[in-house]
């Protein structure tokens, strides 16, 4: 279905830049509209401002294999047979959803294709809080012996 010409200086139509390195190329993202739900009165009727954007990620040509299974992997949950689908139907009007669909859109896989952070070192505790956490131990153990009384 083609995209109806959004406006002169949003640009909605073409390429999603996921970041500086990684564009999606517009022939791999497909738009639905559909009758969104909410305020608009009588509007919410006729018009469709619903916008469901997705993106195939598992058959991709634009990302390459490395970052397809990270995101692959991260997304799991997402993925409904590979494909990532948005859906936007916060505003009123359908440019404004579409651009809101599309920030998502590059914020998730942005997010997904990010690379892992370093490995944490395990390191032991220091003879100070090991100390600290003896003597309130010891601490609580009088307390729950002077409730005791005498047996």
């Amino acid at each position: 279905m083609p995209a109806p010409d959004p406006g002169n200086n949003v640009r909605v139509t073409g390429d999603l830049q996921v970041s500086d390195r990684l564009v999606i190329p517009a022939a791999e993202l497909g738009e639905r509209f559909s009758r969104s739900s909410g305020p608009g009165g009588q509007g919410v009727n006729t018009t469709d401002s619903r916008v469901e954007l997705s993106f195939d990620v598992q058959r991709s040509a634009s990302l390459p294999e490395h970052l397809r299974n990270r995101a692959i992997e991260r997304l799991g949950s997402r993925l409904v047979n590979g494909v990532l689908t948005i859906t936007a139907s916060e505003h009123r009007a359908q440019l404004q959803n579409r651009v809101a669909a599309r920030a998502r859109m590059a914020a998730l896989l942005r997010d997904a294709i990010a690379p892992p952070g370093p490995a944490r070192r395990p390191t032991k505790p220091s003879k100070g809080s090991v100390e600290r956490r003896i003597a309130s131990k010891k601490r609580r153990s009088t307390i729950k012996q002077l409730r005791r009384g005498d047996e």
